[in-house]
């Protein structure tokens, strides 16, 4: 690699390893090439995020700003890039032919959060879920080298439930700045007011609310479980270490009697890298077991 690409690369590192403790330490698991790739990806998302949360910026500016990086995306797959992460993840599409449609539903799905405020239903919530982050993990699919059919849904249902149990993780600070992911019939089938929420009552009925939508996550893991057939979960190390990781914040919410309004539901690092060494042996053993069998 050329000195500019080095430098790109090392950018989209220290990117993931700033903004995403989860994802970091499920990547260091992975080969040379492939960790770099994941950054690569990670990083571009994380810039499609940055757009979208910036408050400081009007909506139309927004709205301009993520058109333009639109266009970087178009630069891109064209051999044109000309921002730091979009030449580090050129190289990346150029080793692994990543699909170019994922990374354009991906800025969709954040553009979502420019006008979209409130969901009135999960069929409507699922389809965010769907473009914020199970386009990613297909889009990865061809980094792990995973090739098998049931690839696919395995992508689109880890990511519709990590994106959930970062939602039930954020309520608080998603509702200090107006926004409301929980679908709305849901909030009225459990007696649960937007007001309430908005105001951060802790109650009954919210903790009702909450446990089903851990339950509905929690079943998005097993759907997604149930889509590795046997001896194919060495190429899933990396999102097999996010998913245990994000399984067990989920655990911790519900040992906080899913109370979201208080301490922030999240890790120590030392507990996330005993989750990865832990998933990584299992998986390796498992592979190593079935060599000599």
């Amino acid at each position: 690699m050329g000195t500019n690409v080095q430098e790109a690369y090392a950018y989209c590192r220290q990117v993931t390893r700033q903004h995403a403790k989860n994802f970091y330490y499920a990547f260091l698991f992975l080969p040379r090439a492939q960790r770099d790739a994941m950054y690569t990806v990670y990083a571009f998302c994380r810039y499609c995020d940055d757009l979208a949360d910036d408050d400081t910026h009007a909506p139309a500016t927004q709205q301009a700003l993520m058109d333009a990086w639109r266009h970087e995306l178009d630069n891109c797959y064209v051999g044109k890039a000309t921002h730091r992460i979009t030449q580090a993840l050129q190289r990346t599409v150029a080793q692994y032919a990543l699909p170019k449609p994922c990374f354009e539903e991906l800025i969709r799905g954040v553009e979502m959060d420019l006008t979209i405020q409130r969901y009135a239903t999960f069929a409507e919530l699922e389809q965010y879920c769907y473009r914020v982050a199970s386009v990613i993990g297909l889009a990865c699919l061809p980094i792990f080298g995973v090739t098998y059919p049931e690839a696919q849904s395995y992508a689109h249902h880890i990511g519709i439930a990590l994106q959930l149990t970062n939602i039930l993780r954020d309520v608080k600070e998603d509702a200090e700045r107006g926004r409301i992911y929980l679908p709305l019939e849901d909030l009225q089938a459990f007696h649960y007011t937007e007001a309430d929420l908005l105001a951060q009552r802790y109650t009954a009925d919210f903790v009702a609310l909450m446990q089903f939508q851990s339950q509905r996550a929690m079943e998005d893991y097993r759907k997604a479980a149930a889509c590795v057939p046997s001896g194919a979960r060495a190429g899933l190390v990396a999102p097999e270490i996010m998913a245990a990781i994000y399984r067990t914040t989920l655990r911790k919410i519900a040992r906080q009697q899913y109370n979201v309004f208080g301490a922030r539901a999240s890790l120590p690092t030392a507990q996330k890298v005993l989750i990865a060494l832990r998933v990584f042996a299992h998986i390796r053993f498992q592979t190593l077991l079935r060599h000599y069998r």
